[in-house]
């Protein structure tokens, strides 16, 4: 499975573990790594030296390339920034913001840049401020989402660009993988099958609750404040909905899900926390480990690719 993107990130298989906060630390990102795939440390909303030490972590269990996830809007976005190009990091991958204050200083350290991106014209603008690739990221994904569906957005991005798309939401095994490929994309992002593995550090709570979950079991909560997020339905999402359907206030909203996402993923309170998953949360079935996940995307993407090149 060599694309563009393997060779651009020095990765065996074009596959991203997505920089899933409160979840995607060393472990996990060391592993996905050393599966031949791009393992992503999640900053979130950490300090620079929580982050430096992820790193550091993680370059012990790993030779290979990984990369560290900043969120923009986190109030530690320059110190991490900074830490990112001191460390030397292959790659990064940026969320909730625009990235192009830092591109200079990581462009410097030859570190490649992939942004994540809702719309066309934020992947046209991220291609001219230099990114390396973008990813087209789908409203089927977990967390923070955008409108348009991976379907559409995803060739649209491909047609518009000509730095390496890399596609997210809704892509849970090699039917996905295979199908973003076919869409023009050059290799794909994946979080909520990466929790359900071994080597990931959430609690059990949070595992058995996606691997339960059924194709309608997300909710979106926050469309009334602009920042809309995709979790399980639970009691949190129940009465979150409640609240915002009575046009309750920012303050209200906010102080519901204070604390909420670590609750669910360190404590493992997935009836009051926030179990951010994506749409495809009803395809995981089994806990496995970051190889054999792998191992068993790339085979079954590999066959559908191979049938249908003989197919034509």
């Amino acid at each position: 499975m060599r694309t563009e993107l393997t060779g651009l990130l020095g990765i065996k298989y074009p596959i991203i573990q997505g920089g899933m906060a409160w979840v995607a630390e060393y472990h996990l990102a060391a592993a996905v790594s050393q599966a031949g795939g791009l393992g992503i440390i999640g900053a979130a909303n950490a300090p620079a030296q929580w982050v430096r030490d992820q790193i550091r972590k993680t370059r012990e269990l790993t030779d290979k390339p990984f990369g560290v996830n900043v969120m923009l809007m986190s109030p530690y976005a320059e110190e991490v920034a900074q830490v990112v190009a001191e460390e030397n990091v292959a790659v990064v991958t940026t969320g909730a913001g625009n990235p192009e204050k830092y591109m200079e200083l990581w462009k410097s350290r030859n570190i490649k840049v992939i942004p994540v991106v809702a719309s066309v014209a934020l992947a046209k603008r991220m291609e001219r401020s230099g990114a390396d690739a973008v990813v087209a990221e789908g409203c089927e994904s977990g967390g923070h989402v955008g409108e348009s569906t991976t379907m559409a957005l995803v060739p649209q991005v491909a047609d518009a660009v000509s730095v390496p798309v890399i596609a997210a939401g809704g892509i849970g095994d090699g039917r996905g993988i295979a199908a973003a490929l076919m869409l023009g994309a050059k290799g794909v992002q994946m979080g909520t099958r990466f929790v359900v593995t071994k080597e990931c550090q959430v609690h059990e709570n949070y595992k058995e609750k996606v691997i339960k979950a059924k194709d309608i079991d997300t909710r979106v909560t926050g469309r009334s404040t602009g920042h809309p997020v995709r979790t399980l339905r639970n009691e949190m999402t129940k009465k979150y909905l409640e609240l915002e359907n009575k046009g309750a206030s920012l303050e209200e909203l906010e102080y519901l899900t204070l604390g909420a996402l670590r609750k669910a993923v360190q404590e493992g309170d997935v009836k009051n926390g926030s179990v951010m998953s994506g749409q495809i949360a009803g395809l995981v079935k089994e806990e496995m480990t970051c190889q054999e996940l792998i191992e068993s995307l790339v085979k079954e993407a590999d066959s559908l690719l191979m049938g249908a090149k003989n197919y034509a």
